[in-house]
């Protein structure tokens, strides 16, 4: 009998990826979407016509109880977040509930389903519904120590990082304190021409191929300075499903332990399409954030060990991969009157 799964954030980047990865081991997948109309949801529905939908919401625990329930999943992947970093000092409550209490209520909605009841001091999770949290590098915030480790104390400068830092450890409260098979994967950023265009490298693919078709001149940037261990999605997904098939549950750092710069993107980005970026981007210090994370950088030696994982997609290669995607798109709107889905994800 094969296995089944529960996404929650399925009509994001990282959802529909693991979704495609998870049909593709043989699972019969569920993605859980808010009841209203939804156009991501149509979006996924026609790109990955096997996937199924359940009704649910990360601020409403009666609707996690009863997706969980109808579903019965083997398997659930909490991947629902407000996940722009930015967008977290604009709406640090809405972030709070939604990154932090929301991971709580996915917990406690599988611990009412699965009958786990007062604190057992752990279990070895077999025949259990098995939880990954999608944890974030942006948890370690000014960083301690660099590259960053499992063990590395966290400091974040954001609410994003902040609320990040509750999921994580509400994860492991409920492994250590109810048995439930629980995991964290602190990934670190992941892109893809899936990739929300509020994100800094798809702001960056997107112009590309808008400039190099001559409908639009400049970029406008904050920090280029700014380095981050940036892989592709289509990879991190690959990890996640291997956290949850380990006979014990453990929290994994997951990155490529590669460090570049905003700057070495916008020059990886223009290079492509053959343009000198320097012509082209303008700073804005309106883009600068209030409390920046300077050195993200991924040691993850634990899952390679421990997982047998490894990044596959280098960083020259996702960028360009994300340029030619939005130029055959830029390229459909020009000829065709096409709509560009610039945030398609």
């Amino acid at each position: 009998m094969s296995k089944s799964a529960l996404i929650t954030g399925v009509t994001g980047q990282d959802g529909s990826y693991l979704a495609e990865h998870l049909l593709a081991q043989g699972y019969q997948v569920w993605g859980l979407t808010r009841g209203q109309a939804n156009p991501r949801k149509d979006r996924v529905a026609k790109l990955i016509p096997d996937l199924n939908f359940v009704d649910g919401d990360l601020m409403d625990q009666g609707s996690l109880v009863s997706a969980v329930d109808m579903v019965q999943p083997d398997e659930v992947y909490n991947l629902g977040a407000v996940s722009f970093v930015p967008m977290s000092w604009q709406q640090p409550e809405l972030v709070t509930e939604v990154n932090g209490t929301g991971v709580m209520r996915v917990l406690e909605a599988i611990r009412i389903v699965s009958g786990l009841g007062k604190s057992t001091g752990g279990s070895d999770g077999h025949g259990q519904i098995r939880f990954y949290q999608a944890s974030s590098s942006e948890m370690f915030g000014k960083v301690a120590e660099s590259p960053q480790s499992e063990r590395t104390l966290f400091h974040p400068r954001s609410p994003y990082g902040v609320a990040k830092a509750y999921g994580h450890y509400i994860t492991q409260n409920y492994r250590e304190s109810y048995g439930v098979y629980g995991v964290s994967g602190i990934l670190f950023n992941h892109e893809s021409p899936r990739r929300g265009a509020e994100f800094v490298t798809r702001k960056i693919s997107l112009a590309v191929a808008q400039i190099k078709l001559g409908l639009q001149e400049k970029l406008l940037l904050g920090n280029l300075d700014a380095v981050r261990d940036w892989g592709f999605a289509g990879d991190y997904v690959r990890a996640m499903h291997l956290m949850l098939q380990q006979d014990e549950p453990g929290d994994y750092v997951v990155g490529t332990g590669q460090m570049h710069s905003v700057r070495d993107a916008v020059r990886i980005a223009f290079e492509a399409v053959g343009l000198d970026w320097e012509e082209h981007v303008v700073i804005d210090p309106a883009l600068v954030r209030p409390a920046e994370v300077e050195t993200l950088c991924a040691d993850y030696s634990n899952a390679r060990k421990e997982l047998g994982w490894e990044p596959e997609v280098h960083f020259e290669q996702l960028m360009q991969m994300m340029v030619e995607s939005d130029l055959r798109q830029a390229g459909r709107e020009r000829d065709h009157g096409e709509l560009l889905a610039a945030a398609s994800w």
